[in-house]
């Protein structure tokens, strides 16, 4: 019943979504204009934020909720197409504001790409320049320079300052739960993969969506946050790839807060209180899989 609850008051909390236009700024106006009012409602258990500015000029915001020692995230929308995870993590913020959850503190940033969620396109625009954020960041298997966005700078940055132990980043469209490793090899396996299918099964009750490692069940992708997060700091990292489409309409929105935000919550729940110690990548990467990334999650 409790979880039911909880569903219900995220569901009311989220605005209805369909036919976002191009160069409207003023939907990440809305997502702030979200947080806002959750703060104001529930000034004891969630704080306002600023991770950092953007390379559009904009601060991205968010909220952190609960004030226990263990400290967690809930990123989404590392793709300005994907509103879809959008909509997830606002409704998670009202969800925990309601009911935060005991023993830690939870930091809910919705949108990432500020510039792409504008412009419904999945790259971040800096300097002239079309970044994939979720290709941004260092990696056993990645090549090239990493950091080239000021938004995925401030997000390695915040998880290393405020010591983040488990995080959950979301996307769109295939619907799975996936785990470390996601990169260019052929050794997938973590030292903890055991704990990964257990947070993984406890994210999926609802959903019932698949889950499993990252490059087996989706494809390899060098340079993601959920990789990084996990093999620089040790933090459990899941990557939740929510729903069928990128341009989910209003009833879908409803349905991905439906089965997701209580996964969400038991995940972190249920996270070890202290990261992984052996997280380092001590396989052989696998140059000739680069090939297989698509790009389309």
């Amino acid at each position: 019943m409790k979880i039911k609850v909880l569903v219900l008051s995220a569901l009311i909390a989220v605005n209805a979504v369909s036919g976002f236009a191009e160069g409207d700024a003023s939907k990440y106006e809305a997502v702030k204009d979200h947080l806002k009012k959750i703060a104001a409602e529930y000034p004891d258990r969630a704080k306002p934020f600023k991770l950092g500015l953007s390379d559009s000029g904009d601060y991205i915001e968010g909220l952190k909720i609960g004030d226990g020692p263990v400290r967690d995230l809930i990123v989404a929308t590392h793709h300005g197409n994907e509103y879809g995870s959008t909509e997830v993590a606002k409704a998670m913020a009202s969800s925990l504001a309601v009911d935060p959850i005991k023993g830690r503190a939870v930091y809910v940033i919705p949108v990432l790409n500020i510039s792409g969620y504008n412009s419904v396109r999945r790259n971040e625009t800096a300097a002239g320049r079309s970044v994939d954020p979720n290709r941004d960041y260092p990696g056993p298997c990645t090549t090239g320079s990493p950091f080239r966005l000021k938004s995925t700078k401030a997000l390695a940055d915040f998880i290393e300052k405020e010591n983040i132990v488990a995080s959950a980043t979301l996307h769109t469209y295939m619907p799975a739960v996936l785990y470390p490793w996601g990169i260019s090899t052929q050794d997938t396996a973590t030292p903890y993969d055991d704990i990964f299918i257990q947070l993984s099964q406890a994210a999926v009750v609802e959903s019932n969506y698949k889950y499993g490692n990252s490059t087996q069940m989706l494809y390899p992708a060098d340079g993601t946050f959920e990789d990084y997060a996990y093999w620089k700091t040790g933090a459990w990292s899941l990557l939740f790839e929510v729903g069928y489409t990128h341009s989910p309409n209003s009833d879908a929105v409803a349905e991905l807060v439906r089965v997701n935000v209580p996964g969400l919550r038991r995940f972190i729940e249920q996270s070890p209180r202290e990261r992984a110690e052996r997280h380092a990548f001590t396989g052989k990467c696998d140059r000739s899989m680069k090939a297989l990334d698509r790009h389309d999650e």
